[in-house]
């Protein structure tokens, strides 16, 4: 059987500003989630892997949360691309920050976080800037 890897993680938006510049947000945060490819393309990101709530009071307080996951085949080996295809998606939205943890049986577990410096990052701002965190730990899968 082949190697799998687990990405997963979530993009959150900043709670601040006004309930109708929140909206506003929001409703640009679909829109650039729905244009993404849908499955079976070569992107390694697709529009079925990202889910959100979509209204208040249903699991949308103030901030929203786009949350994602996706198994493939050794991803690790194709990083570099998914990372660039990932931070392509950020530099396209509003968000405070965003974490994707990378779980692999060859390599361990890897978490990658990104922050606004300016505490919200609104689309085509700056330069993202990542941290990354590995944890290794012996395979426990049999």
């Amino acid at each position: 059987m082949d190697p799998e890897s687990i990405v997963y993680g979530c993009i959150r938006d900043c709670p601040d500003g006004e309930p109708s510049a929140r909206r506003q947000r929001r409703a640009h945060n679909r829109q650039m989630l729905d244009e993404l490819p849908g499955l079976g393309g070569l992107p390694l990101l697709s529009r079925q892997m990202f889910s959100f709530c979509r209204f208040e009071g249903e699991g949308l307080y103030q901030t929203q949360v786009i949350h994602f996951g996706a198994s493939y085949r050794a991803v690790e080996y194709e990083w570099a691309t998914w990372l660039q295809q990932f931070e392509t998606l950020l530099g396209r939205l509003y968000w405070s920050s965003a974490v994707v943890h990378l779980d692999t049986e060859l390599r361990g577990f890897h978490t990658f976080r990104w922050e606004s410096e300016q505490g919200f990052h609104q689309p085509g701002e700056g330069v993202l800037r990542m941290r990354c965190a590995w944890e290794h730990e012996g395979s426990l899968r049999g």
